[in-house]
């Protein structure tokens, strides 16, 4: 599609809402950000930026790591890769180089989905392109921060991730605000590419502020043989949050995996899902999510849908309700259009049950530490497939939020 096109598309759309998550006047944030000039390193960022992007598993140090993406407000400060056979890229700079990124350009993604993915066309502020080129692996991860220093900003950005044939590559991405912010928007679109027989795992965490609204819009498409892996931790207090991933399963023996943890504290809105077209024999997905609320809303939604022979998929929704001013809602979903499929679901909301508070009360934990032990069980969820590098981080940004939620 040309660009003239992809315009008209988003301009009929610009109004149309989505159908999931209160609507947002876009008109209500700011739309221009000063310039922040590029540094040699990310050992060159300010102490206080340093810190808040290992919040979001971000290591600035860049410790095992294999590349590092970073972009303040509308400006990309640092992009490099440390491995041959990989390639980390600002992704206006991508789409000058190679000329056929084009064709991968709202490939996975529809520019008139809603208002949100169309400001993300109309009005562009960069993002990432990450690479790993065929039979390429990429054991060690690599990282990319979103950061936000303006009260109010509106940053909408575009990724793109390929993991070509035969290739493996593992992402850490941490999007945050600076510690004085307290509202803006972040509008981010990212279409994932996992070519045959490769793997990809993609980890996202993120750290926002009371006031702050998010739109993430994604998709994957996987061939042949090939996994996809995504992993979405929110664990601090956001005002709206509403994405709804989905991916394409189109060649054989594809596999996807959804994981989430999100904690909604009181005054947050979370509506977080996972969505799975399985279009290939012998598809395999599965989507697992934990929830807890502290007082605020959380809407976990999960639909599989089966539209070829031999796939298999599990949901599973977990939440845990510590509040009574909190609501969670979880809506799974199993749509099949074969005979040789098999699909399940299994969800469960409720409270932490008194006796084993008691049980561990009995063994000399108070009150506090039984909850907080049992949350933390709660929380330790199985995420197949990672490298332990990847664990580590996960652990690590979930005993951040356990000691920020207050238990």
């Amino acid at each position: 599609m040309s660009r003239i096109d992809l315009k008209k598309k988003s301009e009929a759309a610009a109004g149309k809402p989505a159908p999931f998550g209160p609507d947002i006047d876009l008109a209500a944030y700011q739309a221009e950000a000063a310039e922040h000039g590029k540094v040699a390193g990310l050992r060159e960022l300010p102490d206080d930026v340093r810190e808040r992007a290992l919040s979001v598993g971000v290591d600035t140090g860049e410790a095992c790591r294999m590349g590092s993406f970073f972009q303040m407000d509308h400006s990309v400060v640092f992009a490099a890769a440390y491995q041959s056979g990989l390639e980390v890229m600002d992704i206006g700079a991508a789409l000058e180089k190679y000329d056929w990124l084009k064709d991968y350009w709202w490939k996975a993604l529809a520019v008139d989905a809603d208002k949100y993915t169309a400001r993300a066309e109309l009005e562009p502020h960069h993002g990432y392109f990450l690479r790993a080129l065929p039979g390429a692996k990429v054991e060690v991860p690599l990282q990319a921060c979103l950061y936000m220093t303006r009260e109010g900003l509106a940053q909408n950005v575009h990724n793109i991730v390929i993991a070509e044939e035969g290739a493996e590559l593992h992402i850490i991405t941490g999007c945050t605000v600076a510690p004085r912010v307290r509202s803006g928007l972040h509008i981010g679109v990212s279409e994932f590419y996992v070519k045959k027989n490769a793997r990809l795992t993609f980890t996202m965490i993120h750290n926002w502020a009371p006031e702050v609204a998010v739109r993430p819009r994604t998709a994957a498409i996987v061939e042949e043989n090939g996994v996809f892996i995504s992993n979405y931790i929110c664990m601090k207090p956001v005002k709206t949050l509403q994405a709804y991933p989905t991916a394409y399963c189109v060649g054989e023996n594809a596999t996807v995996r959804f994981n989430s943890v999100l904690l909604a504290q009181e005054g947050s809105n979370i509506d977080v899902g996972a969505r799975v077209y399985l279009r290939a024999k012998g598809c395999r997905a599965e989507a697992v999510s934990k929830a807890i609320t502290t007082g605020g809303n959380i809407v976990a939604r999960g639909h599989f849908i089966g539209e070829a022979e031999g796939v298999k998929g599990h949901l599973e929704c977990r939440g845990l309700i510590l509040s009574d001013r909190g609501k969670i809602h979880a809506i799974p979903e199993l749509e099949g259009s074969v005979k040789d499929l098999e699909m399940t679901h299994e969800a469960a909301v409720g409270k932490i049950a008194p006796e084993e508070i008691e049980y561990l009360m009995a063994r000399g934990l108070t009150g506090e530490e039984a909850t907080a032990a049992i949350v933390r069980g709660f929380l330790d969820i199985e995420m197949k497939g990672l490298p332990e590098s990847i664990n580590d981080e996960i652990k690590r940004a979930l005993r951040t939020g356990e000691t920020e939620g207050g238990f």
